[in-house]
């Protein structure tokens, strides 16, 4: 009776750990993200600052104030004089040694992930990684072009392979797109695959690709 009740006991209270866990650290950062904006308001001088200049507080006031400048440079940015800004300044840091390097590749994965243009993580696919035999689920990024293309024998494909529990890193890998298997699970699904470490999975989709489909068709 008393293992019962422990039993029990242990299955409510790892049934909380599952449902608090998640939205604490949603909560958690989503408090962290909102906190750096409102100290944005500290660099405002002291006699222009809002609460001086209004008789009541704005609560979130540094929030609106980055979206509202945020949404200030996009416009800017999109006229012709700003673009022609944009360039210039992006020529600039180019010329800067170190710097050009992680500039390069921030602007890179920032234009791939945030432009309507970019291809990144449309798909989720299985591919046989560390070695054969073994399968990880990368996503798609896109098709290989120029150099790398032509040397290789095949076409290939470039899929990002996230790490758990943390997909924010990983590798970056060229696959024969005969050697990837398309999911039909969302990008979303698979990312909760990977940071839970398998634990919850989406439900089972069967799959069958019709005559003649190739995983190119997919990307």
């Amino acid at each position: 009776m008393i293992k019962r009740i422990k039993k029990s006991i242990k299955g409510v209270f790892l049934t909380g750990v599952i449902a608090v866990i998640p939205a604490g650290v949603t909560i958690y950062i989503l408090y962290l993200i909102i906190k750096l904006m409102n100290n944005l308001v500290r660099f405002v001088p002291a006699r222009y600052h809002p609460d001086q200049l209004l008789p009541f507080h704005i609560p979130g006031l540094g929030v609106i104030i980055t979206l509202i400048l945020i949404f200030t440079i996009g416009l800017v940015t999109r006229s012709y004089l700003g673009k022609k800004l944009a360039l210039l300044g992006d020529r600039m840091v180019r010329q800067i040694p170190l710097v050009r390097g992680i500039y390069n590749a921030l602007k890179q994965f920032v234009d791939a992930v945030f432009s309507d243009k970019g291809q990144s993580f449309k798909k989720a696919v299985l591919i046989e990684y560390p070695r054969k035999g073994l399968y990880s689920i990368a996503f798609v990024t896109g098709v290989s072009r120029g150099e790398v293309q032509v040397k290789t024998l095949q076409r290939c494909v470039n899929v990002f392979v996230p790490t758990t529990p943390n997909p924010t890193s990983g590798f970056y890998i060229m696959v024969p797109e005969g050697d990837m298997i398309t999911l039909d699970m969302t990008v979303e699904e698979a990312f909760t695959l990977i940071i839970s470490g398998g634990i919850v999975s989406p439900e089972d989709i069967q799959y069958m690709p019709e005559k003649g489909e190739t995983h190119a068709d997919n990307i």
